[in-house]
C-alpha cells in the first residue's frame, strides 16, 4: 500500500497524524476538499463522497454553519449557539467516521476577531477532550484576522497558536484578503491590489509560527474573492504562490523547495488550470462552499419538479385522489436526493484537487 493510509489511518486524524496527511499532500501534490457543512446530512452526505472518490476529506464549519447546526431557535448573542453547534457537529464526525474509511480532518473556518468568543468556546472544548482522550476534539481551527493590521493579526495567531500547540493542534491563518463576503468577515469594496498577499508577509507568518510548532498553514491571497463567479470575471493568479514558497526556502535554508503549507480561498468559479496551478504550489486545502451548496440545492429542486403532483397534498393526485404521497414528502426520500447530487459534486471537487485515488 502506497497511499494515504500508508502514512496515516482511518478516522479523525489530529496531531501528528494530521501534520503527516498535509506534509504527504505537498509532496505528492495534491488539496483535500474542506467542505463547509450546515447539517448531520450534510456531514454524512462529504464522507460518502470521500469514500466513494477514495479520499482524504476536510468537514468544515464556520461560525454561521455551526449556529445552524445547533439550531436557529436558539440565541447566539454570545456565541454560544455556534460553540454548541460546533461541539456538535465534531462529535457527530467522530461519531461516524471511521465507518466511512477514510482519513478525515474536522476544521473550523473564518473566524474573525469579533468572532474570538466563538474559537474561544472552541478551544475550552478542545481541551476538555484533551484531557480525556489525549487528543483534541478538533483537528484544526482557523482564526481569520486579515482586517486587522499584519502586527496585530500575527501576534493574536501566535498568542492562541501557543495554547493549540500544547495539544498538537493545526492552525490556519490569513494574511491579505479574500475579497467578497464570509462569516464576519466582508470585503466586498476591497482594492484589487489589497487581493494579493506579498511574500515578505506570508515569510513573516512562517518565522513568527514555525518556532511554535510547524502544524499550520497559510492562506495568502492571490486574487481569490468568495461566493460564485464565471471563471474569467475574478483575476486568480495562483503562481504568485510560487513565488511565496522560493522567497520562504532561500530565507528559511532548510532546503526545502516548498516549506509553507499553503490554502486555497475562494475557490468556486475557478478554472481547472487555476487549481492545478495552485496545487502545484503547495495548496493542500481548498474550501468548497458555494458550488455544494448549490448541488444539495439542485437534487431537492429536480425532485419537486419531477413530484409536483404528488407533494400538494398527504393523499391524492389529479389522476388518483385516494394515492397516498408519503413515499414522496418523508424527508427521507427528498433529502435524500440533495445528498445524492452533493455526494456527486464534492466528488468532482476530490477530482478537480487531484485527491481522489490517493487512499
Amino acid at each position: 500500500m502506497s497511499g494515504a493510509l500508508s502514512v496515516v489511518p482511518t478516522g479523525v486524524l489530529t496531531g501528528e497524524n494530521a501534520f503527516k496527511l498535509f506534509d504527504w499532500a505537498r509532496k505528492e501534490h495534491f488539496a483535500i476538499p474542506a467542505v463547509n457543512c450546515t447539517s448531520s446530512s450534510v456531514v454524512n452526505s462529504v464522507l460518502e463522497a470521500a469514500r466513494e472518490a477514495k479520499s482524504p476529506i476536510i468537514i468544515q464549519v464556520s461560525q454561521g454553519g455551526a449556529a445552524f447546526y445547533a439550531g436557529k431557535g436558539l440565541a447566539n448573542d454570545k456565541q454560544q449557539a455556534s460553540i454548541a453547534g460546533s461541539v456538535a457537529l465534531a462529535l457527530h464526525v467522530r461519531a461516524v467516521a471511521k465507518s466511512y474509511g477514510v482519513p478525515v480532518i474536522i476544521h473550523s473556518d473564518h473566524c474573525a476577531k469579533k468572532l474570538l468568543p466563538w474559537f474561544d468556546g472552541m478551544l475550552e472544548a478542545d481541551e476538555a477532550y484533551f484531557k480525556e482522550h489525549g487528543e483534541p476534539l478538533f483537528s484544526s481551527h482557523m482564526l481569520d484576522l486579515s482586517e486587522e493590521s499584519d502586527e496585530e493579526n500575527i501576534e493574536t495567531c501566535k498568542k492562541y497558536f501557543e495554547r493549540m500547540a500544547k495539544m498538537g493542534q493545526w492552525l490556519e491563518m490569513e494574511i491579505g484578503i479574500t475579497g467578497g463576503e464570509e462569516d464576519g468577515v466582508d470585503n466586498t469594496g476591497a482594492d484589487n491590489a489589497s487581493l494579493y498577499t506579498q511574500p515578505q508577509q506570508v515569510y513573516a507568518v512562517h518565522q513568527a509560527l514555525h518556532p511554535i510548532s510547524p502544524n499550520f498553514s497559510i492562506a495568502a491571497a492571490f486574487g481569490n474573492v468568495h461566493g460564485v463567479y464565471k471563471p474569467g470575471n475574478v483575476k486568480l493568479r495562483p503562481e504568485l504562490l510560487a513565488e511565496h514558497q522560493k522567497y520562504a526556502s532561500e530565507h528559511d535554508k532548510t532546503g526545502h523547495p516548498q516549506p509553507l503549507f499553503l490554502v486555497f480561498h475562494g475557490g468556486s468559479g475557478s478554472s481547472k488550470e487555476e487549481i492545478t496551478t495552485a496545487v502545484k504550489n503547495g495548496v493542500i486545502k481548498m474550501n468548497v462552499d458555494t458550488d455544494t451548496q448549490w448541488a444539495y440545492l439542485t437534487g431537492v429542486r429536480d425532485f419537486i419538479q419531477k413530484n409536483h403532483d404528488r407533494l400538494q397534498t398527504q393523499v391524492g393526485t389529479p389522476s388518483d385522489p385516494d394515492a397516498p404521497n408519503k413515499k414522496f414528502y418523508d424527508p427521507r426520500v427528498w433529502v435524500r436526493e440533495g445528498e445524492k447530487t452533493l455526494v456527486q459534486r464534492t466528488i468532482e471537487a476530490c477530482n478537480d484537487l487531484l485527491s481522489a485515488n490517493k487512499l
